[in-house]
């Protein structure tokens, strides 16, 4: 058979073995889909074959992670004619699966009469992390061959499972180590001479469909959160109750409807703006690819508290040595037992072993000696946010540590200018802002420096790749991008509960909108007294008189909101009375304040700051910040980050909003000139 398709067929004794080759995605491009149909006709002619083997090789891609895709996965043939070919084969037809099987390549698998799988395979529908479902009616034949428990799991949480959690659920019917196409062709055979049964899924039942309700509404539960304000769900929820209670043909019918309504809709386009922003990030169209980079082999950590001890994870992780510094012994044993603590957590959950605790811990040394650092090739300085005491720090740490090491403070606001002017090397000096817990959030921004040099800037960012950080790489101002922007929304948000509106109106209107919590729940959280101090408090601001009264957030039972045992938040008339004494205080005329007005207040200032920092090129594509805003504060993936939901909306709509909270609330809501240039263009940020 031609082999230009990546498709060749061969026959061993009475079993055809018709294979497609792995690689680049799509690997099921349309050329390559009719080519595996005639090669399976061709072989449904020939009378020495009694039953055939399609071997589906590792790369098998999914189709929808762009627009291009999903158009190509509508060509004809399309992946629903093949998946209809091999149905209806008049003999067996069993996927030999090796490495990883994502997307169409299972789905292809699916309407097979059998599935054997190697030792090593993963299999998965990786769809949902693209706002999406899968394209193929992996619905329909995975929950009657898995049930509806297990194919809402893998659907709605994108995550692959291995071939033995495959065969467990019913998804594979034998899992082998040796000779994978030998044993799929046995297998074959035996469904050809009626020793073994066939499992084409369309002749299944759902197994579970008695407890239909009480699954649809546990995964309810369990994604309503994560899912809330897109259709995603919803959809995904109807394809299942389809799969239940209608005959295969029908079902399949309708879930194409769904799946395709999905994935050429706003949720699904947003999520493939945001995985085309997270690929481009890495391309710094200043530093060719091949700027030679600096070795990195062990690291230092200044500071052992909550960042400095995530950070340090970060790098555990990946097998790098690290040494961390504090000032005090109570200060390091405190920070080095909260790394073990987090890692004796992840293995009593069962995501490592304590034998990977133990080598994780035998890589980290503590000490109280900075001259500690002087083999490291990266320090990184994580102590609070102090501009003097950083550049004492920096200036230490230049004359400790080799000159070619390079020096990195986690700074979330102080100018790295500055601190890199404390050092006789600027060239090797720059911010890496890690995300609170630093182990935990994907966001890294790599603030670059006046005098930063490329091979450092180069080095950081294969270096935040390498821990598995989505790095973005910014300029020095204040606040580098998300900070920046976030203090936009935060005055808007200090401002709108003294003019009428209460934190909970706020805290609902942006955690409706898809944040994962609004701005005072937030500051609950992190504790309202963070950079503050009774003693230079003036009682001036609603946070200042909650904490003079004690009332610091959960740690202590009340902050902006009252807190149960369980730390359940409940609005406070405590709370309530400081705010409208403030406001009388202050006179200023309470008013009702409807949610849309709260909505545009935090958002489109966000977004002109956004803009801002386009034209001062502190973020160098509109893509960038929306991958900040995304993976460092919980902006809704499927509204695609804020520059993106600029653009969605229409920057004029935020230019004339703008204009008009000018006019009423002051300068704070003076329009950027790239917005204004932009709509007078007639063109969006993503056009930049």
């Amino acid at each position: 058979m031609d082999q230009s398709s990546g498709v060749n067929l061969a026959v061993d004794g009475d079993v055809a073995v018709l294979r497609a080759a792995g690689g680049a995605a799509p690997v099921f491009g349309a050329d390559v889909r009719a080519a595996l149909i005639g090669g399976l006709r061709a072989a449904l002619l020939r009378p020495d074959v009694r039953a055939i083997v399609l071997a589906i090789p590792e790369g098998s891609a999914m189709m929808g992670a762009d627009e291009g895709e999903i158009e190509e996965a509508c060509k004809a043939p399309t992946l629903m004619d093949l998946q209809a070919e091999v149905e209806d084969a008049a003999k067996p037809v069993v996927a030999a699966l090796s490495g990883s099987v994502l997307g169409a390549g299972f789905e292809f698998a699916l309407a097979c009469h059998g599935r054997v799988a190697s030792k090593t395979a993963r299999l998965g529908l990786p769809h949902a992390k693209f706002g999406m479902m899968p394209l193929g009616g992996a619905i329909q034949r995975l929950s009657r061959l898995a049930g509806i428990r297990v194919t809402l799991d893998m659907v709605l949480s994108g995550t692959a499972i291995d071939a033995a959690a495959a065969e467990e659920a019913g998804i594979v019917d034998w899992v082998v180590e040796d000779d994978l196409t030998a044993a799929a062709s046995a297998f074959a055979h035996c469904i050809a001479e009626g020793e073994q049964a066939s499992r084409r899924a369309g002749d299944l039942d759902v197994p579970d469909r008695d407890e239909k309700q009480d699954i649809l509404s546990g995964a309810i539960r369990t994604h309503g959160r994560k899912l809330r304000g897109t259709r995603q769900l919803e959809l995904t929820l109807s394809a299942l109750r389809v799969a239940a209670e209608t005959p295969f043909d029908e079902g399949l019918a309708t879930e194409t409807e769904l799946s395709l309504e999905l994935a050429r809709g706003a949720e699904a386009s947003a999520r493939r703006h945001v995985a085309r922003a997270e690929r481009e990030t890495w391309r710094i169209p200043d530093i060719p690819a091949e700027t030679e980079t600096l070795p990195v082999e062990r690291v230092g950590i200044v500071g052992a508290g909550t960042m400095g001890g995530g950070i340090a994870m970060n790098f555990l992780n990946t097998g790098l040595p690290v040494t961390i510094v504090e000032t005090r012994q109570e200060a390091l044993d405190r920070g080095v037992s909260v790394i073990r603590r987090n890692y004796d957590g992840s293995a009593r959950k069962g995501r490592m072993s304590q034998d990977d605790v133990e080598v994780r811990m035998r890589l980290l040394t503590g000490t109280l000696a900075l001259e500690d650092l002087a083999s490291c090739d990266l320090v990184i300085e994580a102590v609070f946010e102090n501009m003097e005491v950083k550049k004492e720090i920096f200036g230490r740490l230049d004359a400790i540590v080799r000159p070619d090491a390079i020096l990195a403070s986690n700074t979330s606001y102080l100018d790295v200018d500055e601190i890199a002017r404390a050092t006789s090397r600027p060239e090797r000096v720059l911010g890496l802002h890690f995300f609170s817990p630093a182990n935990i959030m994907r966001l890294l921004e790599v603030v670059r420096a006046e005098k930063t040099s490329k091979p450092v800037l180069a080095t950081t960012m294969q270096l935040a790749r390498r821990i598995g950080k989505v790095g973005v790489m910014v300029g020095v101002c204040f606040g580098f991008v998300g900070n920046r922007m976030l203090a936009q929304r935060q005055r808007e948000a200090t401002k709108l509960i003294l003019e009428g509106a209460m934190p909970w109106d706020v805290d609902r209107v942006l955690y409706d909108f898809g944040l994962p919590m609004g701005p005072f729940a937030m500051s609950d959280l992190a504790g309202l007294d963070l950079g503050w101090s009774r003693e230079t408090s003036k009682g001036e601001t609603v946070k200042e008189i909650l904490c003079e009264m004690d009332r610091r957030g959960q740690k202590t039972g009340a902050g902006f909101y009252d807190y149960d045992e369980n730390r359940k938040a409940v609005p406070s008339k405590v709370t309530e009375t400081v705010i409208l004494d403030l406001a009388e205080r202050r006179g200023m005329a309470r008013r009702e304040i409807a949610d849309e007005e709260i909505l545009k207040r935090c958002i489109y200032p966000m977004i002109n700051e956004g803009a801002k920092i386009l034209d001062e090129g502190k973020a160098i594509r509109a893509s960038d910040i929306d991958v900040v805003w995304i993976n460092g504060y919980g902006w809704p993936a499927h509204r695609g980050g804020p520059m993106y939901y600029g653009d969605r909306i229409g920057l004029d709509e935020v230019l004339e909003t703008m204009r008009r909270f000018e006019a009423t609330q002051g300068e704070d809501f003076r329009p950027a000139p790239l917005l204004e240039r932009l709509v007078r263009e007639g063109r969006g940020f993503g056009d930049l």
